[in-house]
């Protein structure tokens, strides 16, 4: 392998690490400040207990999740130095503003929701969770912000060989921003509720019934319901924005040689992508056309008309995505979104019947199905990147022009070995921390907070 593939390796590989902990992140803090809210208004104790214990498992994940982001920003640098070279003005602007404003922020007021249970008024405490969980969305429009850049290039200037911010405002507008982040708001959302679903799951198939995990499990279902339907819903928003800008991700998407009108959707293919053409296919006729217009009629472009296309626009060369690939990830997605919808609404349906009793099976279904969000994630992701190449910034500059010139592959590997081994065991301790206390008795977590509380005291 050459420098190029191994540095493309362990970003991704980084990245996909990364991104196990970021829809945590997000999703969880809206629930624990939605929690709180509830604990506020009521004073029913039992909101108190889950804010805590769901509170402590953000904070396991926030942790990690800090640790492995640092290490993106470095590989800019290190193994992309010509995109930082092109890109630097234009894609530091928003990471600077993520850092200093939103990430700032988030941090501040995390540590006083940390320490300040019972030292200040509930209503600052309370407004401190909700100021954290607006802090970590805002973060993520900020990156996002520069990934939709580099889909859909806006508000600039080619000047000296590089890109040159002209319009702060038109990369904020960015119509591909827009899209996107809802898409991975409410997959976050989604992620949140299956977590606490599947652990409250766990805790009632264990232990038996409490009232914490019960209303937690109830929480979980509503919350991973409507994150996963909201989220297929944007999707299909993103998929009729994606044809518009980038015809040939979706076409990659759905192995797409010839263009169509209509278009048939594929559901399964094999294709042989060194000649361009079907193998076996199954497809249904129409609705192709109908995810990207809304209506049974309407041209799909196909990847050898829009090859052809690109030649004419940017010279010579091979515009075509990893087309198995494209394919498979974004069919694993897909399909892992709506085996989850099918789930959360099953939950709904029965956590709210007058008798809350579960076989063990379904218990086990759910608990597993905790992986489903990260899957759906993953495989998005992938898809996303991947189906955009040859382009790191999208009919602009080229994954191949991008790598830095003066790393050797032997240095890269290197890197990418350690990396991956040090994100290995990060994954591992988060994991074992996360289950361990999530297995925990939340009685006995307060008894042992108010003994330490109560010797904090004495010793004071």
């Amino acid at each position: 392998m050459d420098a190029l593939t191994l540095a493309r390796w362990q970003f991704a590989i980084t990245t996909v690490y990364h991104f196990f902990f970021v829809p945590i992140t997000l999703g969880l803090s809206i629930a624990v400040a939605i929690m709180q809210t509830a604990y506020y208004r009521t004073g029913n104790e039992t909101y108190k207990k889950m804010t805590k214990f769901w509170g402590k498992l953000f904070l396991i994940n926030f942790a990690i999740g800090v640790v492995t982001g640092i290490v993106q920003e470095f590989q800019f640098g290190m193994n992309w130095s010509q995109y930082a070279r092109f890109m630097g003005d234009i894609f530091g602007a928003p990471l600077a503003v993520e850092a200093l404003l939103a990430f700032f922020m988030e941090s501040t007021f995390l540590g006083i929701w940390i320490f300040g249970w019972d030292k200040i008024s509930k209503k600052f405490h309370l407004a401190s969770i909700w100021l954290v969980a607006i802090g970590s969305n805002l973060s993520a429009i900020w990156i996002l912000a520069a990934n939709s850049f580099m889909q859909q290039p806006v508000g600039y200037a080619i000047r000296n060989g590089r890109a040159e911010m002209t319009d702060f405002f038109a990369i904020l507008t960015n119509g591909h921003l827009w899209v996107q982040f809802p898409h991975v708001f409410f997959g976050a959302v989604a992620t949140a509720g299956f977590l606490i679903l599947s652990v409250s799951a766990y805790q009632l198939f264990k232990k038996g019934k409490h009232e914490v995990f019960t209303k937690s499990f109830k929480f979980g279902a509503v919350y991973a319901l409507l994150g996963t339907l909201l989220v297929i819903l944007v999707g299909h928003n993103q998929a009729q924005y994606m044809i518009k800008i980038q015809p040939m991700k979706m076409a990659a998407a759905e192995a797409l040689w010839e263009t169509e009108n209509p278009a048939a959707m594929s559901l399964f293919t094999f294709g042989d992508e060194k000649n361009r053409k079907d193998v076996f296919a199954i497809k249904v006729p129409g609705l192709l056309s109908f995810l990207a217009y809304n209506r049974f009629d309407g041209e799909v472009k196909g990847i050898k008309n829009l090859q052809k296309e690109a030649e004419e626009k940017f010279g010579p060369g091979d515009y075509v995505p990893p087309v198995a690939v494209s394919y498979w990830t974004f069919r694993i997605m897909v399909g892992a979104g709506f085996l989850m919808l099918l789930i959360a609404l099953l939950s709904v349906i029965q956590a709210f019947k007058s008798k809350y009793e579960f076989k063990p099976i379904w218990y086990k279904i759910v608990f597993w199905s905790m992986t489903l969000p990260w899957i759906a994630n993953t495989t998005g992701w992938i898809f996303t990147e991947i189906a955009r190449q040859p382009w790191t910034v999208f009919g602009l500059f080229k994954t191949a022009d991008s790598v830095s010139n003066t790393v050797s592959t032997g240095e890269v590997a290197i890197s990418l070995v350690a990396y991956t081994l040090i994100y290995a065991i990060l994954m591992f301790i988060m994991i074992g921390l996360m289950m361990k206390y999530a297995k925990r008795n939340v009685d006995e977590i307060e008894k042992e907070e108010k003994e330490v509380d109560n010797s904090i005291l004495s010793k004071a």
